[in-house]
C-alpha cells in the first residue's frame, strides 16, 4: 500500500527555485522505489514573498506550512532586500517560521566524504573520520528575546538592544533532543556555553547539567563557546 504525504515547498530567493526543482526529483525517484507518493504544494517566503505580498511570511505560507507533513525550504534573502526595515527583510520570515512551527531544534551533521578530504582547508588527519551532530537552539536566545531594537538615549545617543534570555523549559527541551541524540550515537554531550561571562549561559549550564542525571549512559561535558570555536578547527574528532 503506497503512503502519501503531504510536502509543502517554500523555493524563496536567489539559487532557491534552481535547488528546489532538483530536490523534487529526488523524492520522486526515492518515491517511486519505496512506495511512497508525494503531494507537493508550493508557497511564498522570504524576498519572492514581500516582492508579491510585502510580507517576508504571508498568513497563508504559515497556514499551509502547518497543514504539511512536512516543509523543505530551500534558500531565503539577497542584496535586493537588504535596505528594507528589519521587520520587512527575508531573514524575518525565516524567523517567523520557526517561531510558527516550534522548531526549537537544529540538527546540522558535520561528516566528510572520503572523496572530499583533500578539498579541505584542513589537514586529512584532522578531518578524516569526523562526525559531528550540532543541536542548536533556534526559538528562544538572542534572535527572539525582549527588549529590542535601536533606542535614543536621553543624551540623544542612539543604543542597539538585543535581549538574551532563555527559560528553564526552553533548555530542558533542548536539552532532552541533545541527550537523546547522544545515546544513539557515541554517548557524548559537549554543552556549549558562556557561563563564565553570562548568567544566562549559567542557567543553561545549571540546567543541562540536572538534566544529565536522566541519561546516566551519556558523558556530559560542558566547554566555553571560544574554546569550542577552536577545538572545532584544532581536533574537531575530539
Amino acid at each position: 500500500m503506497t503512503s502519501t504525504y503531504r510536502i509543502t515547498l517554500l523555493p524563496g530567493d536567489g539559487i532557491g527555485p534552481e535547488i528546489m526543482a532538483v530536490a523534487v526529483d529526488v523524492l520522486k525517484t526515492v518515491g517511486s522505489q519505496m512506495d511512497l507518493a508525494f503531494e507537493f504544494e508550493q508557497a511564498l517566503i522570504g524576498g519572492a514573498a514581500i516582492d508579491a505580498t510585502g510580507e517576508p511570511l504571508p498568513e497563508a505560507t504559515l497556514k499551509t506550512c502547518k497543514a504539511s507533513d512536512a516543509v523543505l525550504l530551500a534558500a531565503i534573502g539577497g542584496y535586493k532586500w537588504d535596505t528594507l526595515p528589519r521587520h520587512q527583510r527575508p531573514e524575518t520570515g525565516l524567523l517567523g517560521l520557526r517561531a510558527g512551527l516550534e522548531l526549537f531544534a537544529n540538527l546540522r551533521p558535520a561528516t566528510i566524504l572520503p572523496q572530499l578530504i583533500d578539498a579541505s582547508s584542513l589537514k586529512r588527519e584532522v578531518v578524516e573520520g569526523v562526525d559531528i551532530m550540532v543541536v542548536r537552539e533556534l526559538t528562544g536566545g538572542i534572535y527572539f528575546g525582549n527588549p529590542k531594537g535601536v533606542f535614543e538615549t536621553e543624551t540623544g545617543q542612539k543604543r542597539g538592544v538585543n535581549t538574551m534570555a532563555y527559560t528553564d523549559s526552553e533548555i530542558d527541551r533542548i536539552g532532552k533532543v541533545a541527550f537523546e541524540i547522544a545515546q544513539k550515537r557515541k554517548g557524548q554531550l559537549c554543552s556549549v556555553d558562556k557561563a563564565n561571562v553570562l548568567e544566562v549561559s549559567q542557567l543553561w549550564r545549571d540546567r543541562i547539567t540536572a538534566l544529565a542525571a536522566d541519561y546516566p549512559d551519556v558523558a556530559l561535558t560542558h566547554m566555553y563557546v571560544d574554546n569550542a570555536a577552536m577545538q572545532l578547527i584544532r581536533w574537531p574528532k575530539q
